[in-house]
């Protein structure tokens, strides 16, 4: 998230307002704990109590914290209505906060995994502890609240399910329900099947003899990506280099998804290019350039930008013009210039698919 101006104060940040505050300090980004306004401070800095961080052991003293106010915002409204899918970027309640991930897997029964960038965790929650994701800009919310869906829409919706072929609501759950259904797809394949008129015919769809498991095109993907030879971008967790990504080739494949990689760019002590034992977890491949390529970027744009030899994470914070930069990183705080052709589009590899977090088209 783009560090919001301080020129302006917004008309939300007076003493006792419930607000929602982001930390800057490591092990916590990405995260939205809530609290209350104590009072304002000079030079855009507030107090703040939190309402589930405390200072003792006990848990009986509230926190409290001098903050500037670029890390505040108010409340999100409530949301009744729950529609996630895979690739939605949300905010999941943890450890007392909202933090920031991606959903990963639709898991059945109102439960989906999240990864979280920072922590490279995958977790599972209950869609009751998700909500979407929005960034406070210019004293509005991006993307803005819907209004609750009327009652004929949501019959609408309900209509797909009542395919022309389908007798009935009752042949449509036997379709879903049956026991030899392999994935979504193949559900999917039968919905569609303009002559499907028994349940032998769904089962015979159903249980083409040719069609891999779906964890199986998947371990093969896998293989096919990450073999002797191919080209992968490598993350790093040590100090200094959170949010990058580099360039290297898998050298050999090692047991327990571990990998010998040689960087590009990188070199050893001796000047000889650096190898490296990587997991699985810090190797992905290089993202597909026709993604990342836009006409022009905006602000708030989430880019990688090439920098010391690899790609890092920010956010377009000014458009200089001349196809010119100014990329806050977040990780060191820090603001630097870059050409246009510097920077690509930031994506995230998550089971096996590529996904933005903001979509950005061309413009």
């Amino acid at each position: 998230m783009a560090p919001k101006s301080a020129t302006a104060v917004s008309p939300f940040l007076k003493p006792g307002t419930a607000v929602e505050v982001c930390s800057e300090d490591d092990g916590f980004r990405g995260s939205w704990f809530t609290g209350k306004i104590v009072r304002r401070l000079a030079n855009n800095k507030v107090s703040v109590e939190y309402d589930s961080l405390t200072e003792d052991d006990e848990g009986t003293k509230p926190l409290k914290e001098t903050l500037h106010i670029r890390q505040l915002r108010p409340l999100p409204l409530p949301e009744t209505q729950h529609e996630f899918k895979f690739g939605d970027e949300v905010d999941a309640y943890h450890n007392d906060g909202w933090w920031e991930g991606h959903i990963t897997e639709e898991l059945g029964n109102g439960r989906f995994a999240v990864y979280f960038r920072v922590s490279k965790e995958r977790i599972e929650f209950p869609k009751e502890e998700l909500r979407t994701h929005r960034e406070w800009i210019d004293d509005h919310w991006d993307p803005p609240f819907e209004l609750p869906k009327q009652e004929e829409q949501v019959n609408e919706s309900n209509k797909v399910l009542l395919t022309p072929n389908a007798k009935s609501e009752e042949a449509v759950n036997k379709v879903l329900l049956t026991p030899k259904a392999k994935s979504v797809e193949a559900v999917n394949k039968v919905l569609l099947t303009p002559n499907v008129e028994s349940e032998e015919a769904v089962n015979k769809v159903l249980l083409t003899p040719n069609v891999e498991s779906e964890e199986a095109v998947k371990l093969k993907k896998k293989e096919e990506l990450f073999c002797v030879g191919a080209l992968v971008e490598v993350s790093s967790d040590e100090e200094g280099f959170q949010g990058a990504w580099f360039s290297a080739t898998i050298v050999e494949v090692m047991e327990q998804e571990k990998f010998l990689v040689e960087y590009h760019n990188l070199t050893d002590d001796d000047g000889q290019l650096l190898r490296e034992e990587i997991d699985s977890l810090h190797i992905r491949p290089p993202p597909p350039p026709e993604n990342g390529v836009v006409a022009q970027f905006s602000r708030l744009d989430e880019v990688d930008a090439l920098h010391n030899d690899g790609w890092w994470v920010g956010v377009i914070s000014k458009v200089l013009g001349d196809s010119k930069y100014i990329v806050y990183f977040r990780g060191t705080n820090e603001e630097l210039e870059f050409q246009q052709s510097e920077l690509r589009v930031h994506q995230d590899f998550i089971g096996g698919k590529w996904v933005m977090a903001k979509v950005v088209q061309a413009r």
